[in-house]
């Protein structure tokens, strides 16, 4: 894997995104992480998501691969990841250090924990572009209250750590230059527990939440390839980004 490592730990397995400065997820990268989360067998505590460098843990995913006939790929490449994060009975944690923003904050969001330094940023800034975030219109709908949700989705403004915390996407936030060691005690909260019941607390308490990811994604998805991608606002945006100058919309 040339844009991420894959790494076994005693108590955890651990993919850490490496295509600094930004951790952009283009198909390449999302192929390599469909293929790390595949290796994590459920014989672990945790399943550990992590990124390189201090500035990002993924500003989000490939605008060029927005475009044409690529975005059906990317999209099938991105979504396939989130269905078997929610199919595994793992625990998941995301460690944020730096920004996640569009699909790197999406990424975070489908973790069961997300642990942040106060450096950390969140935020779905696809709207700019003229499209929105599949994934993150049903996580927003379903991690903190509506209004704040949408207010998220439709205008694109990130939040730091703390106000991420406050409305319930983040479980702590520590100093940036504790981060690591403040994390890892975190984590020894899962690791003395037995890996094997944490494992089916999870499932139980994924049973009780009723609900099927799987068919609300591909509703969302049909909205998105089907009704969204065919009109000229969005692909105005995602040119207008390319071309470095502002979008004219047309409504």
């Amino acid at each position: 894997m040339s844009k991420l490592r894959f790494s076994t730990e005693e108590h955890a397995y651990r993919i850490t995104l490496d295509d600094p400065p930004l951790h952009i997820l283009d198909i390449a990268l999302l192929e390599e992480l469909r293929d790390a989360i595949a290796l994590a067998k459920p014989d672990r505590h945790c399943l550990i998501f992590d990124a390189t460098g201090e500035k990002a843990f993924s500003a989000g995913a490939s605008v060029q691969d927005h475009m044409g006939e690529r975005v059906a790929t990317m999209l099938r490449n991105f979504h396939d990841c989130f269905r078997m994060l929610a199919r595994t009975d793992l625990v998941t944690v995301a460690l944020v250090r730096g920004v996640a923003l569009g699909g790197g904050c999406e990424l975070a969001l489908a973790c069961d924990f997300v642990l942040a330094s106060d450096r950390a940023r969140f935020g779905q800034p696809e709207i700019a572009l003229g499209v929105f975030p599949p994934v993150a219109a049903y996580q927003l709908s379903r991690q903190t209250s509506p209004r704040k949700g949408l207010e998220m989705l439709l205008t694109g403004d990130p939040l730091d750590a703390r106000a991420a915390g406050a409305l319930g996407l983040v479980n702590a936030v520590f100093p940036f230059g504790e981060f690591d060691a403040r994390a890892e005690e975190w984590l020894q909260r899962l690791y003395r527990q037995s890996a094997s019941s944490l494992r089916f607390a999870k499932k139980a308490f994924r049973i009780a939440q009723a609900d099927n990811f799987e068919d609300r994604l591909a509703a969302v998805e049909k909205i998105y390839l089907g009704e969204l991608m065919k009109t000229a606002d969005a692909n105005e945006g995602l040119n207008a980004f390319i071309e470095k100058r502002k979008p004219k919309w047309g409504g």
